[in-house]
């Protein structure tokens, strides 16, 4: 198998092309400088997800803008804080500032002349749109949690992206699923039979991050510490 047998690449946006756990350590920033004790990088963005991942649960149909408002909440409480709605409602707001991995933009302008390009992602439109333009590239299909009415890992947001590519004529061997979630990616990637490429930002820590531990992991085909080195290993199989 060959990252040239695949005729488009559907990716995970948040964790993969946007570093997402630079953006809610920031954004998290007027909460976790009030607290009395101290926690982690890795323990504040596992909060995040336990946070996160049940309110995914709970109200799957909510805009990820109008989720995460939600999860400051359930955070400050946990953390014995008082908030205001507003300061959570500015919190959901911050993804637009959330900065793309300094590899990113450079690595999908190349990968554009090679594959299409899709989005299959957790959030809502609005908030892509904002990142999307700091990844400086067009892609050929975009689907949002918005779009489903529900996130990643549900089967539902993978049977929806497949199904659509149809339309495109691609079907599930012309597609390398790329992420960096073991939990939100690769394990429905796994049950919906799609040839998998682990983009492993998180290769010098411990741990899951901001997202959920797995349990057992899924199989993945490749695997790449950053996308710079994707596009390395795609211009050697290029090679004549």
């Amino acid at each position: 198998m060959k990252l040239t047998d695949f005729k488009a690449l559907s990716f995970d946006c948040y964790g993969t092309l946007i570093d997402w756990e630079s953006g809610m350590i920031k954004g998290l920033t007027p909460l976790t400088e009030r607290l009395d004790k101290w926690l982690s990088r890795d323990d504040i963005l596992g909060a995040h997800a336990r946070h996160e991942s049940a309110q995914q649960s709970q109200t799957p149909a909510r805009l990820y803008q109008d989720l995460l408002p939600i999860v400051y909440r359930r955070l400050a409480e946990e953390w014995s804080l008082s908030v205001s709605w507003q300061d959570c409602v500015a919190y959901g707001q911050s993804v637009k500032n959330w900065p793309a991995f300094p590899d990113s933009a450079d690595a999908l302008k190349y990968l554009k002349q090679h594959f299409k390009l899709i989005i299959l992602s957790n959030v809502d439109n609005t908030s892509f749109s904002a990142s999307n333009d700091k990844l400086g590239v067009e892609f050929d299909a975009i689907y949002t949690a918005e779009d489903v009415g529900a996130y990643k890992p549900s089967e539902r947001n993978f049977d929806y992206m497949v199904d659509k590519l149809k339309t495109l004529d691609l079907g599930k061997s012309d597609i390398l699923h790329t992420a960096e979630s073991m939990f939100h990616d690769h394990a429905p990637a796994n049950r919906h039979g799609l040839t998998s490429c682990w983009i492993y930002r998180r290769h010098n820590q411990e741990g899951f991050g901001a997202t959920m531990n797995p349990g057992e992991l899924p199989k993945v085909d490749f695997r790449f510490n950053s996308m710079a080195d994707f596009v390395t290993a795609h211009r050697e199989t290029m090679r004549p």
